[in-house]
C-alpha cells in the first residue's frame, strides 16, 4: 500500500538535506523533475530549490517502487499525485494581481512566497512576462492614477530588481555565442525591463552582460569595442533620455556592429530605432532576445575573426 502523504506542503529542504535524508542525489531529483514532473521544489529569493515533506514522501514512495523493480516510467505513473491545491489552481493572472497586492503593501515576504509558487509553476521567462512585468506594469499606472505612492514604486522596484539580478548570477554570462552589451540610455534610470531581457538573452546561450542604468554612450561604445561585443542593447523608457541618446548616438553607430533599441520609449516609437541609426529590439524581452538573435546568428555563423573564436551553442 503506498504511503499517505503528508498534508506539509512546506518547502523547506535543500537538495543536499534531501540527499542526506533519502540518499538520491540532487542530479538525479533535477532529472526526475524534468522527466516526470516530480518532485515539483519551489524557488527561494535566490532562485534555489527547496523541497517540502510532501516531496520528501514522493522520493520515497519513488524509490520504494524502483527496489521493487518497477521501471522509473511506471514507477512515476504509479506516485500519489500531490493534489492541485489553492496554489497550483491559480491562474498566472491571479499570481501577477496578488504580487502588485503584495508590493503595494510593501509585504516582501509574501512578494517573495508569490514568486516561489510562481517559479515552481511556470519558466523563468514566464515568470517574468506574466507575473513580474504586468506587477511592474500596473505600479507604474497606479502612481500615474494617484493610488500609489512613489515611495510604493521605488520600493517595489528595489525587491524586483533584486530577483531579477539573482536570477541573472545564476544564468551566469556563458562561453560560447555572440557577445551583447547592454545598458540603459544616458539619463534613464529604469533597468528591470533591460535586465530581463539579458537574462532571456543569457538563458539562450548569449554572452550578455549588463552594465547599469545612466550609461553615457562614449563610455558604451569603448567597453563594447573591448570586449569585442557583436551587438550593442540600449534602453530608453521615455522621453528624458532621448535628447542625450540622439547627442551621443555617433559613439555607437561607428562601432560598425549591429545597435538595437528597446524600453517603453520605442515601444510607442519604434521608428525612434532607425533614426537613431539602430534596429528595434522588440516589445518585451522574449521578442527582444528572438530579435537579436535571429540578427546575430546568420552574421555569427560565417564567423569573425577573433583571438579566440566561440561560436553558438548547440550548433
Amino acid at each position: 500500500m503506498s504511503p499517505t502523504l503528508p498534508p506539509d506542503p512546506t518547502a523547506m529542504f535543500t537538495p543536499s538535506e534531501v540527499e542526506a535524508r533519502t540518499g538520491v542525489p540532487a542530479a538525479t531529483l533535477r532529472q526526475w523533475e524534468r522527466r516526470y514532473g516530480f518532485p515539483a521544489p519551489v524557488r527561494n529569493a535566490s532562485g534555489y530549490r527547496l523541497y517540502s515533506p510532501r516531496d520528501l514522501a514522493q522520493i520515497g514512495e519513488m524509490l520504494g517502487h524502483l527496489r521493487a523493480g518497477v521501471p522509473a516510467s511506471r514507477a512515476a505513473q504509479l506516485i500519489r499525485p500531490a493534489g492541485p491545491g489553492p496554489s497550483q489552481a491559480a491562474p498566472v493572472a491571479a499570481l501577477a494581481g496578488a504580487l502588485l497586492q503584495a508590493l503595494v503593501a510593501s509585504d516582501p515576504v509574501r512578494a517573495a512566497a508569490l514568486l516561489s509558487e510562481a517559479h515552481a509553476r511556470l519558466s523563468v521567462e514566464d515568470v517574468l512576462l506574466n507575473v513580474m512585468a504586468p506587477a511592474l506594469t500596473e505600479l507604474g499606472h497606479g502612481h500615474a492614477r494617484g493610488e500609489i505612492l512613489i515611495a510604493q514604486v521605488q520600493q517595489a522596484g528595489v525587491f524586483l530588481r533584486g530577483r531579477v539580478a539573482a536570477l541573472l548570477e545564476l544564468a551566469g554570462r556563458g562561453t560560447f555565442g555572440p557577445g551583447v552589451v547592454a545598458a540603459c540610455a544616458p539619463g534613464e534610470q529604469h533597468e528591470i525591463g533591460l535586465m530581463m531581457v539579458v537574462l532571456t538573452l543569457r538563458r539562450q546561450g548569449v554572452r550578455a552582460e549588463y552594465l547599469g542604468a545612466n550609461m553615457p554612450l562614449g563610455d558604451l561604445a569603448l567597453y563594447a569595442q573591448r570586449r569585442q561585443a557583436d551587438a550593442v542593447l540600449l534602453a530608453l523608457s521615455g522621453e528624458w533620455a532621448l535628447e542625450a541618446t540622439r547627442a551621443q548616438s555617433a559613439a555607437l553607430t561607428a562601432l560598425a556592429v549591429p545597435i538595437f533599441y528597446g524600453g517603453a520609449l520605442l515601444n510607442a516609437s519604434p521608428e525612434l530605432a532607425p533614426a537613431l541609426g539602430g534596429l528595434y529590439a522588440g516589445p518585451d524581452a522574449r521578442e527582444a532576445a528572438a530579435t537579436i538573435i535571429r540578427q546575430l546568428r546568420p552574421a555569427y555563423r560565417k564567423g569573425r575573426e577573433r583571438p579566440h573564436p566561440a561560436r553558438w551553442p548547440e550548433e
